[in-house]
């Protein structure tokens, strides 16, 4: 899968380890990757989270570990909320974390980082700890900032987490593709609960709809309607869970055009019905 590569070294310049605070109206990153290790904390938000070739829909306290060159990207449920976006987010070099891994007591958070290759969604902890922990690490200056993160990694390592990227997911290097790539990955996300059409998309970045198909499948690893299918079902899923609208209805904001469609691939994406999920 391509994606486009962030250079943050500049921003690691004079420091070990790289905090940001984030606070804006949305999440609509780029697909994008970097050699360091980053841990983002969601304060406030929800959306589509992409990691790899998994994807999975993100809400406040959403709490991810990505290793060296994953690709990635979170990006906002459009809704009429006037309250914006928050985020803390930690960013380290393997330079800087490799020393320590040798010691007999990092063992754990050794093995933690090689998982975070794959990408790592961690599924108990507490969310006002985690919070403030990731703040002091972020606004403090001198060797605290180094003991506060290696301390997090290690409470971290003993709770437990998902594992989000396949095995079958290969890391492929950018090259100029990306720019088309992300203007297509933005457009259907953007747009996903409309009638989204092959032909609108290939249009886009200038290509016929048979070369499209082959550079879409070639970058992502899905078919452009397999993944236009997950996006839909994404949002299905949160609106079984948070409303009572008739199933009908969600299909139809969800972008399916007739009912029959949705219920079929609602059962091949998720093996079981909507109703049943409703239930379950």
């Amino acid at each position: 899968m391509r994606a486009r590569l962030e250079n943050i070294s500049p921003k690691m310049q004079g420091r070990s380890i790289f905090g940001l605070n984030i606070n804006q109206s949305s999440f609509d990153s780029l697909w994008h990757y970097h050699p360091e290790y980053e841990l983002t904390y969601i304060i406030k938000g929800n959306g589509r989270r992409m990691v790899g070739d998994d994807m999975e829909n993100f809400s406040e306290g959403d709490l991810v570990l990505l290793g060296p060159d994953l690709p990635h990207t979170w990006i906002s449920e459009r809704n009429t909320s006037s309250e914006n976006s928050r985020a803390l987010v930690i960013q380290f070099s393997e330079a800087f974390i490799s020393p320590f891994l040798n010691l007999v007591e990092m063992k754990t958070v050794h093995e933690l980082l090689i998982k975070s290759g794959s990408g790592i969604r961690f599924l108990k902890y507490q969310l006002s700890v985690i919070e403030k922990k990731m703040l002091e690490i972020i606004e403090e200056t001198d060797i605290k900032r180094v003991t506060g993160l290696l301390e997090l990694l290690n409470d971290l390592a003993n709770k437990k987490y998902k594992i989000l990227a396949s095995h079958k997911f290969k890391i492929v290097k950018s090259d100029n593709t990306e720019s088309r790539l992300n203007k297509v990955l933005v457009y259907m996300q953007k747009n996903y609960r409309s009638s989204i059409k092959l032909q609108e998309a290939s249009q886009l970045i200038h290509l016929s709809d048979t070369a499209f198909c082959k550079f879409f499948k070639r970058s992502i690893g899905k078919t452009f309607s397999d993944y236009l299918n997950d996006l839909r079902i994404l949002h299905a899923c949160t609106q079984l869970i948070e409303s009572d609208k008739p199933i009908s209805q969600i299909a139809a904001e969800s972008g399916f055009e007739n009912l029959a469609y949705f219920n079929r691939v609602f059962l091949k994406k998720k093996k079981l019905q909507p109703t049943v999920f409703r239930k379950r």
